[in-house]
């Protein structure tokens, strides 16, 4: 939901901009693939840093972006594919698990799909589980949901 009023903020601000004015800069957006198309590299460059400074004020975390290459599409038009990941993938998951195995806390974890569940008794135990899975794989973007609150 955030990726699509992130996408809408950014479409808006294209519209306005002065300098996309009579230029073929546009966002279009099927699901979790955004495709950006725009004149030329530079304002292609641009376009992706307006959709990216609208996720970040959206709290959507500009890591799950997977950002593929410029395609040219006739002429000097170019396009861009973005896909928006969701969960985690299954090797990184079972790196966690791993991760949290060997460390001895005592807390448990196991893979739910696309999301990795921990669960133990104490509260520290799974705070310094969660400090520990920061630390080790700080370039996923990772989000923590306490189900007892």
């Amino acid at each position: 939901m955030e990726v699509e009023n992130a996408v809408a903020q950014a479409k808006k601000e294209l519209a306005t901009r002065f300098d996309f004015k009579g230029s073929d800069a546009r966002i279009e957006q099927k699901e979790l693939e955004l495709t950006v198309y725009a004149d030329d590299n530079f304002k292609l460059k641009q376009v992706l840093e307006i959709l990216q400074v609208k996720m970040a004020k959206r709290n959507v975390d500009v890591r799950y972006l997977d950002i593929g290459k410029v395609e040219k599409i006739g002429g000097d038009k170019v396009k861009q594919v973005v896909k928006v990941r969701e969960g985690i993938a299954t090797e990184d998951s079972k790196k966690i698990q791993k991760i949290i195995k060997e460390s001895k806390i005592k807390v448990q974890a196991s893979i739910q799909g696309d999301a990795v569940r921990v669960t133990g008794t104490k509260r520290d135990d799974l705070q310094a589980a969660m400090a520990l899975i920061k630390k080790e794989m700080p370039d996923l973007p990772l989000s923590f949901d306490n189900l007892r609150d």
